[in-house]
């Protein structure tokens, strides 16, 4: 496209896209926005070096005026995007890029990667800490994934709301907290449980969490607290019936002294699951699986159209959409709000064409990200972790639903 713009002298025109959802997941009630400071990290090192560009020319996928033009590339435009953390409905205008059309769409397949891969894992993320019902969840599934999303899903699994990950390179680059336990190898490696305790304890202290399905649970329990008194920080069970299990470990660890010790559970859980256990005597939960894989949705089904476009590099705007059955666009830049009611539940998602002027119990959603090539819409990943705390809390209680459902706030368009 670039190729083909430069050559018909296209490429300059201003263009505006927009990265919006036609539908949610099914059974979802909402998304949440994530990604977005990967995102501009990631813009701030979008070029095209000598090798790559080597590779493009050599192949003929450029030619060279196009590769000349490559070679300075730096996206100039504006920028801008739902905050980080907040939610969004099916047609949120959650990004929106205006530059000149080569630019601007060059971008694509970057935001999108970005954006759907982070967005699927923090959605599914928020329901998991919702059924959790304050209970805290560690993130745990780096070996489950590709290497980098383990690193983006345990980023993106924090600002949901979980406390800790397991991924210690979350931890170096976006300073998520991280927290582990031990595989059952450590237990086999020693030639009983009680060593294999005696061999953690000694190492970490008592307020480690020390596995004790390997073999006999019941057994393991009695070790461990033999080991380390009622100051053992806590078990974890990770097969069989984890509620009844739950249940007795729960009874023997009271009986022993050891009140204080908490049962942290794993084992392929999901939201469903987590939600199956509320009963249980069980202090803290540990997600992989399900959480890196979107819990049965690992994309989120972002889409990035051009909804916008001038006739000349400085000339008006005019709207534009595709109408292809089935996957319709709506035309021209997009301005959003979320209609609250007097007690500051959300009512709406309105989304117009003209810049909107917010009522009292309307709070605007597109905050400027990049302007004029700059970005000036970094923050802390932890006041991405607040937002997303204050956006929940405007939803209505149908939001939080596990079973199917509607959006839990209706979109409404707006032309003007």
């Amino acid at each position: 496209m670039v190729r083909g713009a430069l050559a018909s002298g296209t490429a300059a025109r201003r263009a505006v896209f927009e990265v919006f959802a036609r539908h949610l997941p099914a059974g979802r009630r909402y998304g949440v926005v994530a990604g977005t400071g990967r995102l501009l990290d990631a813009l701030e090192r979008f070029r095209f070096d000598a090798p790559t560009l080597e590779y493009l020319t050599s192949q003929g996928i450029v030619d060279e005026p196009t590769a000349s033009w490559l070679s300075s590339y730096r996206f100039s435009g504006d920028i801008w995007g739902y905050g980080e953390g907040d939610l969004y409905f099916p047609g949120s205008p959650l990004l929106v890029v205006e530059g000149g059309f080569a630019e601007a769409v060059v971008l694509e397949t970057l935001a999108l990667s970005i954006l759907n891969h982070d967005a699927a894992i923090a959605s599914a993320a928020s329901r998991m800490v919702h059924a959790a019902a304050g209970r805290p969840i560690i993130e745990m599934g780096s070996r489950r994934t590709h290497e980098m999303a383990g690193v983006a899903a345990a980023r993106a699994a924090y600002l949901a709301g979980f406390i800790s990950s397991s991924n210690l390179e979350a931890g170096r680059v976006y300073g998520v907290p991280t927290a582990g336990t031990s595989a059952h190898a450590f237990t086999l490696l020693h030639d009983s449980e009680r060593h294999a305790f005696a061999a953690q304890l000694d190492a970490l202290g008592r307020d480690t969490t020390l596995l004790v399905t390997t073999s006999n649970v019941a057994r393991a329990v009695a070790e461990a607290v033999s080991l380390a008194g009622p100051e053992l920080g806590a078990v974890r069970l990770d097969s069989g019936d984890l509620a009844e299990t739950a249940h007795e470990v729960r009874a023997q660890l009271d009986a022993l002294g050891a009140s204080k010790t908490r049962i942290i559970v794993t084992s392929d859980l999901d939201e469903y699951a987590i939600a199956g256990l509320a009963s249980a005597p069980v202090d803290g939960y540990g997600v992989g699986t399900s959480l890196v894989t979107g819990s049965g949705a690992p994309t989120a089904a972002l889409v990035y159209k051009l909804v916008a476009r001038s006739e000349r590099e400085d000339g008006p705007l005019r709207p534009v959409a595709k109408r292809s059955v089935g996957k319709p666009s709506r035309g021209g830049r997009k301005w959003a709000v979320r209609h609250l009611g007097e007690d500051g539940k959300a009512i709406a998602e309105v989304v117009s064409t003209s810049e909107p002027d917010p009522g009292p119990y309307d709070r605007s959603l597109l905050t400027r990200l990049v302007r004029d090539g700059e970005i000036v819409g970094r923050e802390p990943l932890a006041e991405t972790r607040a937002r997303h705390e204050r956006a929940l809390a405007e939803l209505p209680p149908r939001a939080f639903q596990l079973s199917r459902g509607d959006p839990a706030v209706p979109t409404e368009f707006l032309n003007g």
